[in-house]
Formats: structure tokens, C-alpha cells, sequence
């Protein structure tokens, strides 16, 4: 420091990093750069966060297409998640055309930029899919291999 200049510093958003043995590194890793990048580049956590979700639906769901918002169609298409996922998903295919995409508002011709708010919704709709997909399945088998063991002790039928 010269001359008693201070400069505050802030932390970058660590608290919404996301630690977890049951979701695989390649989407973590995705995920987790795109919230440190949030503050400093919306539209870089956007882009980051449409690449981990293009990269699920490739890996996961074997959905691949010419572009993400076809591939987002087939997924929607499938029905194969709750109504609430559906809508938060293709929510990711407007605001990610937002940091894919320059488009301007048709009233002022200003270009249409990605919003800190925007990109953590993103961020909340991966981890969605990482509930659905990845943890809560574990959950579940932790706790039915749990309940099998008592049901042995006791001589009952194991759950299947």
C-alpha cells in the first residue's frame, strides 16, 4: 500500500460451490467455475452454465442435436422429469441466448446483456438436475441398503 490507500477486496462466492461425491467432476467443475465467476462475468457464468447443461443432456441423457435449444426441445419433450425442472430447463435456453447471443431490445436497440440474477438461476437450475439426477437416487440407495439390513436382522422380505 502506498500513502495509506485501503482497497477492500470481497470474496468471490465460494458459499455456492457445490462439494459433492455423488455428482461427477466433469459437470462440477463446470459448475463450480461458473459461480466464481459470477460477479465478475454474468454472461461468462451464463455461457459456462449452458456448456455443463449441454454436456449433462450429451452424457447423461444421450440427447444430442445440431444446438442446445433443440437438444432442451428433446429433453422437455421426453417428460421425463417434473413439470417444475421442464420450465426451469428451458428457461436456460432464453437467458443463455442472452450471453451466446447479442440480441437487442426491440423498443431501444440497446443490446441485451445477461443480469447477475439471471445467471445464479441458471446456477439453481444445474443444481436441479444434479438433485434429480445424481444425488437424491444416492440418497435413496443409502437408505433402502440402510432399511435391507435391518429387514435381514429381523428375517422380513428385503425391498428390491
Amino acid at each position: 500500500m502506498h500513502g495509506g490507500d485501503e482497497i477492500t477486496v470481497y470474496p468471490l462466492n465460494k458459499n455456492k460451490l457445490i462439494v459433492t461425491e455423488e455428482i461427477p467432476q466433469e459437470y462440477l467443475s463446470d459448475f463450480n467455475e461458473a459461480v466464481n465467476v459470477l460477479f465478475i462475468s454474468p454472461k461468462a457464468s451464463a455461457a459456462l452454465s449452458r456448456r455443463c447443461l449441454q454436456n449433462f443432456l450429451h452424457n447423461e441423457l444421450q440427447i444430442k442435436k445440431n444446438s442446445l435449444a433443440q437438444e432442451i426441445d428433446q429433453f422437455i419433450n421426453s417428460q421425463q422429469v417434473p413439470s417444475y425442472i421442464i420450465e426451469a430447463v428451458d428457461a436456460i435456453r432464453n437467458i443463455g441466448n442472452f450471453a451466446a447471443h447479442p440480441l437487442k431490445d426491440t423498443n431501444t436497440g440497446e443490446i441485451i446483456d445477461v443480469e447477475p440474477g439471471e445467471a445464479e438461476w441458471l446456477l439453481e437450475v444445474l443444481e436441479m438436475l444434479f438433485d434429480f439426477y445424481f444425488v437424491y437416487p444416492k440418497k435413496l440407495e443409502v437408505r433402502k441398503n440402510e432399511l435391507n439390513k435391518k429387514l435381514q436382522r429381523l428375517g422380513k422380505p428385503v425391498m428390491k
